[in-house]
């Protein structure tokens, strides 16, 4: 179906009848909404922003940004959060003026340029997932989305209406000391008004985490626990859980071929089981071998992965696996 969103033209699967205007949004270029991963991949090496993989993979370069900016994220501090969190360095506090400053720069700059919309779901559990929306400059970045959130049947997409909103901007560069925070990168949650901010970062890992973090924070009013760990079970629906920061082989673990896979990273613990966050992988794929990591390796040769921060051999752009020249922290993503 095709549907007009303000005036810009669209190229769509299919769109929510929730749209733009619910964020404020009126763009002047093209707004594609809820592309199919082939599309995007057309769209992405149309403008440039990364190269085909032997084997069907997407490779990008996110840096200077390689990795997640600890430092650079922010919650709003306003009645519905004010005793809820623990204000202090790891949770550092904005106020809704610095929030709807940042905002401000950022609805412009969506507007200016075409844009990627991806509606999806994170969290399984049927009582307590969060419809979510991603919108995105990058083509790519929107790929990302649809890999690593729950994926919604058409009839659900046409209804779609987030609950949160992450408006991503990673090519925005604001001057922080206008802002008051502590550097050009940004990542803002707001909680009141369900909606993350993402700037001056093309690291992907943002996305997803920011959403996490938001779930962290709603869940357990739920009466269900959110865990960063990876998840497996066997035939007898035995259930096992890895925790670990990230890089420490969560993924790894988790990839056991004996067992069902739940998930890579995020879940939650409810009353009645454990259910998955995401709908998709986010490995780091540093040295990675098809006899020491088979079932990862074997979702870095297909179509729809995105590689980031890899080296590509030159002649026939197959990866190398070993060269973390750009980073140690290389990644893939998959569904």
């Amino acid at each position: 179906m095709s549907v007009e969103v303000n005036d810009a033209p669209t190229d769509t699967a299919v769109a929510s009848r929730h749209g733009l205007d619910l964020h404020g949004l009126s763009p002047a270029r093209p707004v594609h909404w809820n592309l199919s991963p082939a599309r995007l991949y057309e769209e992405a090496l149309r403008r440039g922003e990364g190269r085909l993989v032997h084997m069907g993979g997407f490779a990008t370069v996110t840096a200077p940004t390689t990795g997640r900016s600890p430092n650079d994220k922010y919650t709003v501090r306003e009645p519905s959060t004010e005793s809820d969190i623990h204000w202090g360095k790891v949770n550092v506090e904005v106020t809704p003026e610095q929030f709807d400053g940042l905002r401000a720069e950022v609805v412009e700059h969506l507007n200016s340029h075409e844009l990627f919309v991806r509606d999806a779901r994170a969290g399984l559990h049927p009582e307590a997932g969060l419809d979510v929306r991603v919108v995105t400059t990058n083509a790519w970045h929107n790929l990302f989305a649809y890999n690593m959130f729950l994926r919604p049947s058409a009839e659900e997409l046409e209804e779609h209406r987030p609950r949160f909103t992450v408006l991503h901007c990673p090519e925005l560069q604001v001057d922080p000391e206008a802002h008051g925070i502590r550097s050009h990168t940004f990542v803002v949650v707001n909680f009141q008004r369900g909606e993350v901010l993402i700037g001056g970062t093309r690291y992907a890992g943002e996305i997803k985490k920011s959403i996490f973090s938001v779930l962290n924070h709603l869940l357990p009013g739920h009466g269900i626990l959110p865990m960063h760990c990876s998840a497996n079970v066997g035939d007898d629906g035995d259930v096992a859980l890895f925790f670990g920061l990230s890089g420490t082989g969560k993924t790894t673990l988790s990839a056991d071929p004996e067992r069902g896979l739940i998930g890579d990273d995020e879940h939650g613990w409810a009353d009645d089981g454990i259910f998955n966050f995401e709908g998709g992988c986010y490995a780091k794929v540093i040295d990675l071998s098809p006899e020491g990591e088979p079932e990862i390796h074997q979702a870095t040769q297909k179509f729809g992965t995105i590689l980031e921060n890899v080296i590509l051999n030159d002649a026939d752009r197959s990866i190398a696996f070993d060269d973390g020249s750009i980073t140690q922290n290389t990644r893939a993503s998959y569904p």
